[in-house]
């Protein structure tokens, strides 16, 4: 009898129970996201009500490649076209947020007795919002179209930016526990390297490729070849000292800025949708209720202060910005949230 490895066993609990829930999302009108992270808490080795993961360190596995995928797909929504027409708005707003917010959770870590370099850590998990979890739910909610939407995507692309720059610095920071030193001046210079890598590739090396080999690409060896690149950055930015989320969000961004862009964001939406809900339902599986309990109240505080948080200063950057009170309070409360790279943040921090 053959025997089927653990990964395989993991990958089909993942999916089914991530196809049942999300089923009863769907038919509640609820967003999916929130029910792939209740499948996954579910499905998860804390909670003994269901079939159970074979072993964690898949669930670990599974979620890293998550993160690849997603944020690839991420970067394909991204460029500076994009970054040059959004306006005043959504600088104003993602400023007023990102900044209220850092130093807020710095404020709260220090409050519940936290480390410096801990409650540093805490701000900047605090001042991101989630681009997938937005973008998704205003996909389920069919609200696309409205006006304040511009906004909020807007705003998301500029916090997409500032959580690139602010994962090179936090994992400087995890890893000399200072704030300054020679590996700050060794990751800003490795930062330089990587933007004129992005601004040459981007700009002369893969366009005038696609270009070329156009006529030679169909859906199947497209998708093929933008995975390959994806991977392929991935792989350096590791090598180079940055995580691999970096490499995958680097290269989307550059073929964001191709002749197929569109066409790659097409045919990636099956990968995006597959690994994002493998991304979420593993972060379900992670979470421990007995964690939850053992730190109820700096978990009801930290949710507190985001909920709150994030929707005043984020309703006040828009405000800031000349829209309208209903306009900027429906920004606010979209914003409202952390996600993935809260995820990645934290995960620089626990890998020190």
């Amino acid at each position: 009898m053959s025997h089927l490895p653990t990964l395989i066993a993991d990958l089909a609990l993942i999916l089914m129970s991530a196809s049942i829930i999300t089923l009863l999302f769907k038919w509640l009108k609820q967003p999916l996201v929130l029910g792939y992270i209740v499948a996954g808490l579910l499905a998860g080795p804390y909670v003994r009500i269901f079939p159970t993961v074979g072993d964690m360190e898949n669930i670990n596995t599974w979620a890293e490649i998550g993160v690849v995928f997603l944020l690839f797909a991420l970067g394909l929504e991204f460029s500076f076209k994009k970054l040059m027409n959004v306006g005043s708005a959504a600088f104003i707003t993602a400023t007023t947020e990102v900044i209220s917010m850092l130093l807020i959770g710095f404020m709260v870590g220090h409050l519940l007795g936290w480390s410096t370099m801990n409650s540093v850590f805490l701000g900047g998990m605090l001042s991101m919002s989630s681009t997938t979890i937005i973008i998704k739910a205003f996909d389920d909610l069919g609200l696309r179209s409205q006006r304040f939407t511009g906004i909020v995507f807007g705003t998301l692309v500029v916090e997409d930016l500032i959580a690139i720059l602010m994962m090179v610095i936090l994992s400087t920071m995890a890893v000399s526990k200072e704030f300054v030193g020679e590996e700050l001046l060794m990751s800003v210079l490795k930062v330089a390297f990587f933007l004129i890598l992005w601004f040459l590739v981007g700009i002369f090396i893969l366009p005038f490729f696609l270009k070329k080999a156009k006529r030679l690409m169909n859906n199947e060896t497209l998708l093929i070849v933008s995975l390959g690149l994806c991977l392929a950055m991935v792989v350096l930015a590791t090598r180079t000292g940055f995580s691999a989320a970096l490499g995958a969000f680097i290269m989307g961004s550059i073929l964001a800025e191709t002749v197929e862009a569109e066409h790659i964001e097409h045919i990636i939406q099956p990968v995006k949708e597959l690994f994002g809900a493998i991304f979420f339902v593993s972060v379900g599986m992670l979470v421990n209720p007995s964690v939850l309990l053992q730190y109820a109240w700096p978990v009801v505080i930290i949710t507190l202060v985001t909920l709150v948080g994030k929707s005043i200063f984020s309703s006040l950057g828009v405000l800031l910005s000349g829209e309208p009170l209903k306009v900027s309070v429906k920004s606010g409360f979209s914003l409202a949230q952390i996600g993935e790279f809260a995820f990645i943040i934290a995960g620089l921090r626990s890998e020190e």
